[in-house]
């Protein structure tokens, strides 16, 4: 008895959110290179605070404040002429100890005003220096970090496709010039595999539709011909069905191995449009099940290939319109721009989903509470390469069951 397939899992989560946007200080963002600079300047702020408090305390140690005064007068009419201290100009004295508490008080006052110039001016100095230690280590942050900039230039435009990029980082044998070699190294692998996998697709590409094409054209001249039986015809027929579900498996195996791959030349692709063809396509088999196809469809231009964005709008459609009620069912396709993005909604009635069923959906020929093969619905793989072709666009797609039955299908694609 053959074991029973391990339950398939959730399909990864896409890293790009269409609802994220960006902060309104980007500059603010805490990064390595603000959070070194913060470092650096915080460091020699603090010590300077303890070098200022340092200097404070042996200045005010030096010049006695709050001691007696160094000298005292004992005898002798005294007359003092003071633009520091007026209470002791022209001013006479009863007594030789009122003129000693006078000037104590006096030179207390200038030995503090002395200090408080000396605190003041040093503040002044070190806010100077912090700002100047703040941009030093800004400056310095940046020349440390450049080559983690190089990196993840390296890495965005790896993240293109574009796998013949290299840092190829120069200077000193340090962590960073190990990490960026280590990083080359990964590229060249990368690289070999992607191109044996290009060279393997389109190897079954043609080795592949070679003999379904010959079976197809064998199968065609049989049946044309009038004088075979019954029986025969009939065999042919079914051989033709299945010969075209496999040119149809391999059709949607190969789009869906290319379409993996991040869109290297876009251009401007208008989703109305493209929803347009789509439902052309499928109207006469919707107008045969009694589907009714409605909404309206905006303006909403990405940048893209045209026609791996027509094949998401038809995967769509055509499993909305397979996977409907038997009376009275309809299509909704809408299309628009909201928000810097392009949407593609399409909503259908049909039988009931379960939540937990949606995630399902999107794997491989898989189907809802159906066998994996032997539908004449699809192959299994529409959602499958929707899924692909929008995540290779930057975008993603939701799924969300319709109260009453049906599913709504939400692609978000980047302007």
């Amino acid at each position: 008895m053959a074991a029973s397939p391990a339950p398939p899992s959730a399909p990864p989560k896409p890293t790009w959110d269409p609802h994220k946007t960006e902060p309104p200080f980007p500059w603010l963002r805490p990064t390595i290179r603000i959070r070194l600079t913060l470092l650096y300047g915080g460091m020699f702020l603090i010590a300077g605070i303890l070098l200022l408090s340092i200097i404070y305390l042996l200045a005010a140690q030096a010049v006695h404040v709050g001691n007696e005064m160094p000298f005292k007068i004992i005898s002798g009419d005294v007359k003092i002429d003071s633009s520091a201290c007026p209470a002791l100009a022209d001013r006479k004295f009863p007594t030789v100890d009122t003129f000693n508490d006078a000037a104590r008080i006096c030179l207390d006052h200038q030995r503090q005003k002395a200090l408080d110039d000396l605190l003041s001016r040093s503040l002044l100095a070190l806010l100077g220096l912090s700002v100047i230690a703040f941009g030093f280590g800004y400056a310095m942050a940046g020349r440390v970090l450049a080559p983690l900039g190089r990196i993840t230039r390296t890495a965005r435009q790896v993240a293109g496709s574009d796998l013949t990029r290299r840092i190829e980082l120069d200077g000193p044998d340090d962590e960073l010039k190990e990490l960026s070699d280590t990083f080359d190294e990964m590229l060249d692998r990368l690289e070999r595999a992607f191109t044996a996998q290009q060279r393997f697709v389109a190897n079954a590409s043609h080795e592949l539709r070679t003999p379904l094409a010959i079976n197809r054209t064998l199968l065609e001249v049989h049946l044309s011909d009038p004088g075979a039986p019954a029986e025969l015809q009939q065999l042919g027929k079914t051989l033709l069905s299945t010969n075209k579900r496999s040119e149809e498996l391999v059709e949607g195996l190969l789009l869906l191995a290319r379409s993996d791959n991040q869109i290297v030349e876009r251009k401007p692709v208008d989703l109305a449009e493209v929803a347009s063809r789509a439902l052309d396509q499928v109207r006469p088999e919707a107008e045969e099940k009694g589907v009714e196809i409605r909404g309206e469809r905006a303006l909403a231009v990405v940048q893209g290939n045209g026609v791996l964005l027509e094949r998401i709008a038809l995967n769509l459609v055509q499993n909305a319109v397979r996977y409907n009620v038997p009376e009275d069912g309809w299509v909704e396709v809408t299309t628009e721009a909201v928000h810097g993005q392009a949407v593609l909604v399409v909503s259908n009635t049909g039988p009931v989903v379960p939540a937990y069923e949606v995630d399902n959906l999107f794997e491989p020929f898989r189907r809802l509470r159906t066998e994996r093969t032997g539908s004449d619905k699809g192959v299994g793989l529409g959602l499958s390469i929707v899924q692909s072709v929008a995540r290779a666009h930057g975008g993603r797609i939701i799924a969300e069951p319709r109260e009453g039955g049906g599913l709504v299908m939400r692609v978000t694609l980047p302007i």
